[in-house]
């Protein structure tokens, strides 16, 4: 099994209702496995050819244009892996509990 470079995460927002985190990644880098604990949603900053490892050894790829946007609910459990030549990144907006009024 080859080590990967590990993405690099910079946390923007981190308040009550929301973490926004941006992620970079070099060609051939990882997040590095991890369970979502929130909803979240993904905006590509560039084009993003990912990888996505998945629990029992499945994978896929998947092809993000820059400036599209996906949601998904908590739960989701996989590594993200850049699999293009060039760098990509994205931020992530993840949707914690409403603060109370």
């Amino acid at each position: 099994m080859t080590e990967r470079e590990a993405a690099h995460a910079e946390t923007l927002v981190d308040d009550a209702r929301v973490r926004v985190t941006r992620f970079d990644f070099a060609p051939g880098a990882e997040t590095g496995w991890h369970v979502h604990g929130h909803d979240y949603v993904i905006t590509a900053i560039t084009d993003c050819e990912m990888l996505l490892e998945e629990p029992g050894g499945g994978s896929r790829r998947v092809q993000v244009p820059a400036g599209s946007a996906y949601r998904r609910d908590a739960g989701v459990e996989h590594n993200v892996v850049n699999a293009g030549d060039a760098p990509m990144r994205f931020i992530e907006v993840e949707l914690k509990e409403r603060a109370p009024a």
